[in-house]
């Protein structure tokens, strides 16, 4: 196996709160893409582990879908729509095709990571979001907005862990 191109890197121990948050919300984003790292387009659009639809490509798509989701339509109340899914297909960020890409994937999480930053730079830990929740009507701020997508990051890259270990034996943290 080949040395791993994504750096990850933890946030320093004494970082202050947003830095922090930050620090480790790049870290589980950088530990997505290092689990995806050295796989042809097949084995990342391979449910490995049955009956689960889940697969590392189909992973990658919906941590786009929740970028999106929470940094643009919660944060911003901008809503560009769905990227991967419709009304009709919920899930339809893990129902891959063979014409679905990893670059294509790639590409389009990254520049949802891009305005996710952008978006959240505007924003001070304890402000309002401008979106509201869909069950209680109620705004989120940016504190609550980073810590769930941590959490969002660890249990999927828990997830990838186990995909990629099934396709081809690699472990890691």
């Amino acid at each position: 196996m080949t040395e791993p191109q994504t750096q990850r890197s933890e946030p320093a121990l004494t970082a202050d709160e947003r830095t922090m948050l930050e620090g480790w919300l790049e870290y589980h984003r950088q530990t997505l893409a290092w689990k995806c790292e050295g796989l042809t387009d097949a084995q990342l659009r391979t449910a490995s582990v049955e009956p689960s639809e889940l697969s590392l490509m189909g992973l990658v798509r919906h941590m786009a879908e929740v970028e999106r989701g929470w940094f643009r339509k919660v944060l911003v109340s901008d809503d560009p729509g769905p990227i991967y899914y419709t009304e009709e297909d919920r899930d339809g960020e893990f129902h891959l095709t063979e014409a679905d890409s990893w670059q294509e994937a790639y590409d389009t999480w990254q520049a949802e990571i891009e305005i996710a930053r952008r978006n959240a730079a505007d924003f001070g830990l304890d402000e309002l979001s401008r979106g509201r929740s869909r069950h209680t009507d109620e705004p989120f701020n940016l504190r609550w907005i980073y810590t769930h997508m941590i959490e969002e990051y660890a249990r999927h890259n828990g997830h990838a862990d186990l995909i990629r270990e099934r396709l081809d034996g690699a472990t890691g943290d």
